[in-house]
């Protein structure tokens, strides 16, 4: 044991000595000493992971795959901040190092704060317009002024982002393995310790990466009461919201109705006659209520005590804001607003920001290779990702019916048209605002996996197939966009059209075929 320990600790002065030497720009190891302290802050977070999870029997590899999700996020990380001077766009971001410009003008006013004589509550009044709600920049400017020493390292932040994320990887496979065992667990835990989104929040600056963990922490102790009704789950679920509010009360907003939706589906055997489920259903109704009137009523010109009246015009506002945003991010998606009608349009949107990042458009448009590789990269993951879900609650319907799988599914689907909602064709805030809720996508998907594996089902080829077609007519679309290629459809309903009816035709062929196999005589 003592002998771990001491190789643990050379571990963390070596990576210590390695990041300050980094963060120097290869010049000098100084700062290694705030390096150490944030190192062992980092393991710390690791280790009391796991001892919070010890009655789950981790295995070994387990452990291994956590390291190595914390190390790959940590990596990618450094990579961003020696690459992106390099061989970035020039901004301002790129030139610190950020991969995101909500990270760089977040982390530089905390660094700002930290280095101040006045109080880090103020993180939370005068900073509203690099962090919206203050709890992140808090966290940082806690960090640089404790531990940071005189000299700005961002790379600091982001080995304890890389460090927390990586828990997200420990209580995924947590949940998915006492709801449906060990082999969807395995899979879950290295999907989502490779899954692209998860990866890129992890490496940088951003509160997601905090919330992603979170939100497993959440369903993690809600299993636990659920299941074993012990306090231990209790306190998982609270200690997991009540950290979640300074980071992002919307987020927590969202969190708590999937988490309800979640445990009515858990226990829908008796939940028609238990009034201690229709009072917790009244009360996340009147949480929800609450909270779309505090952020709504900034913003709205209705009649103030009326939370409906809030709702609606939170909605219609929120609405327009996303078409203006899409309006102004795709040029096709301003001239077909121009060719639709406003209410169709929202639609659209909706659509629209479902499929982002949409694999075609990151394949062929335009961009160095650094950043191409990163459209790239994100995209396939969810473009693999999305069949999936798609599929599941389809699966989900056959007898004996997984009712659990329907309302994560039914769950998902609602963090996804939300995000989809709240950001439309947004290339960034959009997916990181569903990538937050990763553990139920990645723990779906699992699942999916295996038991496609242990049954196979012709309607998910199908699905696959099907999805891919739709994609595909959009690759010589997308190439008369951004090269010399010649395609006669301008039109992008007409393309979509083309697509789904594609898929369609493929779907009652192959269910024909298969149909007339069945049915043909020995």
């Amino acid at each position: 044991m003592q002998r771990r320990i001491v190789l643990i600790f050379i571990g963390l002065i070596s990576l210590s000595l390695a990041l300050a030497w980094v963060s120097s720009g290869f010049a000098s190891l100084q700062g290694w000493g705030t390096f150490l302290l944030v190192s062992l802050l980092g393991a710390g977070i690791l280790w009391g992971g796991l001892l919070a999870t010890q009655r789950e029997s981790v295995p070994r590899w387990l452990i291994w795959l956590l390291l190595g999700a914390f190390f790959l996020r940590l990596i990618l990380g450094v990579f961003w901040y020696v690459a992106l001077p390099l061989w970035g766009y020039g901004s301002s971001a790129e030139a610190a190092g950020y991969v995101m410009s909500d990270a760089h003008q977040r982390d530089m006013a905390a660094w700002e704060l930290a280095q101040s004589a006045r109080p880090l509550w103020d993180a939370f009044d005068s900073y509203r317009s690099v962090d919206q709600y203050g709890g992140f920049l808090f966290f940082s400017s806690a960090v640089y002024r404790y531990l940071g020493g005189d000299v700005h390292h961002p790379l600091m932040i982001v080995l304890l982002t890389a460090a927390v994320s990586s828990l997200a990887v420990l209580f995924t496979w947590a949940v998915v393995r006492r709801l449906w065992g060990e082999a969807p667990a395995k899979v879950a835990a290295w999907l989502l310790a490779l899954y692209p989104e998860a990866v890129l929040l992890g490496s940088s600056q951003m509160r997601e990466a905090f919330t992603m963990t979170l939100a497993a922490a959440a369903v993690f102790g809600l299993v636990l009461a659920l299941r074993e009704r012990t306090w231990r789950g209790g306190l998982w679920l609270l200690g997991a919201l009540l950290l979640s509010i300074p980071l992002s009360p919307a987020f927590t907003l969202l969190l708590v109705p999937v988490l309800g939706l979640t445990a009515v589906f858990m226990i829908r055997r008796r939940w028609l006659r238990d009034w201690r489920l229709w009072a917790t259903s009244g009360v996340l109704l009147l949480v929800g209520l609450a909270g779309i009137w505090f952020f709504g009523a900034q913003q709205s010109q209705g009649d103030l005590t009326n939370p409906i009246t809030v709702l609606q015009d939170w909605i219609e506002r929120t609405g327009i804001w996303q078409t203006i945003l899409s309006q102004q991010a795709s040029g096709w998606m301003y001239k077909l607003s121009q060719s639709t009608s406003p209410d169709f349009f929202k639609w659209i949107v909706l659509v629209f920001g479902v499929v982002q990042p949409f694999l075609p458009a990151a394949l062929i448009a335009n961009g160095n290779w650094l950043w191409r590789s990163i459209a790239i990269w994100r995209a396939l993951g969810w473009t693999l990702l999305l069949p999936f879900l798609i599929y599941a609650p389809l699966r989900a319907l056959r007898k004996p019916r997984q009712w659990l799988i329907l309302s994560f599914s039914a769950a998902i689907w609602l963090v996804i048209f939300a995000a989809s909602f709240r950001s439309g064709g947004d290339q960034w805030d959009n997916p990181r605002y569903r990538a937050a809720f990763a553990c139920l996508q990645i723990g779906v998907v699992a699942w999916v996996w295996v038991s496609q594996r242990r049954s196979s089902d012709p309607w998910f080829r199908r699905m696959l197939i099907g999805a891919g077609l739709v994609i595909l007519w959009f690759v010589p679309w997308y190439l008369r966009r951004y090269t010399v290629v010649v395609w006669p459809v301008v039109d992008v309903l007409k393309v979509f059209g083309l697509g789904l009816s594609s898929a369609m035709l493929y779907l009652i062929w192959d269910w024909v075929r298969v149909s007339g196999a069945d049915q043909s005589p020995p």
